[in-house]
C-alpha cells in the first residue's frame, strides 16, 4: 500500500461550539480540543497541509455569526496555526459545498482526509460522505471530534451515544476511524488507517447481538 498523501481539515473549531446552545458535550470538550490540537502540530511538523474552516452566517445571527467572537477559531488552534494553512468560509455540512477546498487538496495532490473539529453528527459525516463521492479517502478522529445532545418530534438522543454510533457508522463505510494517537503513528510511520467495511461490519453486528 502507498503511503497516504493527506492534508488535515479542521472543521469549524470555533468559539460557538464552547458556549451557549451548540455548546460540545462528548466528548470532553476540553479534551477534544486539546487533541486538535496536537493533531494540528503534528500536522505541521510532517509538512501536512492543513485547512481551517468556519461556519459562518449573516452578522445578525445567534450563533456563528460573521465576524462575531463565536464565529473565530479557538484561540488555541490560532496559536498553532501556520501562514502555510489554508482558510476557507463555508454555509454547508461539507466542507467542499461552495468552497474551492476540492480544488485546493487537488493542487495539493491530497488523496486522503484527516478530519477533526466538529460536529460529528453534522458536518463531519457530511464531510466523510461527500470526500467518498469525490474520490478522496477520509479518516476521522474520534477524540478529536464530538457532538451534541439532540431532541426533536424523532425523539432524543445523547451527546455520548450520538457520537459512538457515528463512528461505528463512518468506520463501517465512510471513514476510518482513530485516535489521534493512533493517527500521529500511522503519520510516523507514513502508513494508512485501516478501516472496517459494511459486509464485515455487519457480520460482526450479527454475532455482538447474538
Amino acid at each position: 500500500m502507498t503511503e497516504p498523501r493527506r492534508a488535515l481539515v479542521i472543521v469549524d473549531v470555533q468559539n460557538d461550539y464552547f458556549g451557549g446552545p451548540m455548546e460540545i458535550q462528548y466528548p470532553p470538550r476540553e479534551e477534544s480540543l486539546a487533541n486538535i490540537v496536537r493533531a494540528a502540530e503534528a500536522a505541521n511538523a510532517n509538512g501536512i497541509p492543513v485547512v481551517a474552516l468556519q461556519h459562518t452566517f449573516p452578522a445578525d445571527f445567534p450563533v456563528f455569526a460573521d465576524g462575531s467572537e463565536g464565529w473565530a477559531l479557538h484561540p488555541l488552534v490560532e496559536k498553532v496555526a501556520t501562514e502555510e494553512w489554508k482558510r476557507a468560509t463555508k454555509q454547508n455540512g461539507s466542507v467542499f459545498a461552495g468552497t474551492d477546498v476540492a480544488e485546493w487538496l487537488a493542487e495539493q495532490g491530497v488523496d486522503t482526509i484527516t478530519i477533526v473539529g466538529y460536529m460529528t453528527n453534522n458536518c463531519d459525516i457530511a464531510t466523510a460522505a461527500d470526500a467518498e463521492s469525490r474520490g478522496i479517502a477520509a479518516e476521522i478522529l474520534s477524540d478529536a471530534t464530538g457532538a451534541i445532545h439532540l431532541a426533536n418530534a424523532s425523539g432524543s438522543v445523547s451527546a455520548e451515544q450520538l457520537h459512538t454510533t457515528l463512528m461505528v457508522l463512518l468506520n463501517s463505510n465512510f471513514a476510518a476511524v482513530a485516535t489521534t494517537d493512533q493517527w500521529i503513528d500511522a503519520v510516523g510511520a507514513g502508513t494508512a488507517l485501516e478501516k472496517s467495511n459494511l459486509v464485515e461490519s455487519a457480520l460482526e453486528g450479527r454475532t455482538a447481538q447474538g
